[in-house]
């Protein structure tokens, strides 16, 4: 028998995180409860789950930070959950590196679906990943290397953090360069054709990513208005 997807869930509010905790338990997951983001942040280390669901505002280290911790170390999948619904806080989530974002309240059907997509496409990036002694992902251009094997970004030669989702995107786009790429079509190659976010999630880490790469004599990342993005090399 296989052995049951972990799935941590970090809210505050115990009567939520014991009702999706019971939502899960049903779908034959195993859970875990962490109430603050000081726990949490042991719980990823202890407890290594599949995937968190991370409540924004925690006492003492909110979502955000802990986001950040997570983001830092690892491309565990991470869902945000918040009774904000301003555009904002979207975009800050997914700008640190968040899969996915809900509102409170939720239908409990929809976060299960929630779960189980980002869980489905986390597991197809992984499955098609390269063997760690092959290192064909990676492109290199005058002062900027991209590597997917190692998710690292050498520009102007030095490291540049980014998010998972970033480096993907950069890799992506700078993997076919002068090709036209919709923000549909980004979608679909860098969070999985059945992603429940927007088109607006593509021009937040396009923007990220100028800001941490900027433009180059030889190549920079072109708006094509109306249509999409790409990754402009002179050669």
């Amino acid at each position: 028998m296989a052995a049951k997807q972990k799935i941590l869930i970090v809210d505050d509010d115990s009567n939520i995180a014991e009702l999706i905790s019971l939502y899960l338990d049903r779908e034959c997951y195993d859970t875990k409860i962490a109430p603050d983001g000081e726990e949490a942040l042991k719980a990823v280390s202890s407890y290594e789950p599949d995937l968190i669901l991370l409540d924004l505002m925690l006492p003492g280290i909110d979502g955000y930070q802990v986001c950040r911790e997570v983001r830092s170390k690892s491309d565990i999948p991470i869902i945000m959950l918040s009774a904000k619904g301003e555009i904002f806080d979207k975009v800050l989530g997914l700008e640190l590196g968040a899969d996915d974002y809900m509102e409170k309240p939720f239908d409990s059907k929809e976060l299960v679906a929630r779960v189980k997509a980002v869980l489905r496409r986390y597991q197809k990036k992984a499955a098609a990943a390269p063997a760690p002694a092959q290192d064909e992902k990676s492109v290199s251009y005058p002062d900027l290397s991209i590597s997917l094997t190692n998710y690292s970004v050498i520009y102007m030669g030095e490291h540049i953090d980014m998010p998972p989702k970033e480096l993907e995107l950069l890799y992506f786009l700078a993997a076919a360069p002068n090709r036209v790429f919709t923000r549909e079509q980004l979608l679909d190659q860098i969070w999985g054709y059945d992603y429940a976010g927007d088109t607006r999630t593509v021009d937040v880490h396009i923007k990220r990513l100028r800001e941490k790469i900027k433009d180059h004599k030889s190549w920079k990342i072109s708006t094509i208005w109306g249509v999409g993005y790409k990754f402009d090399f002179k050669g």
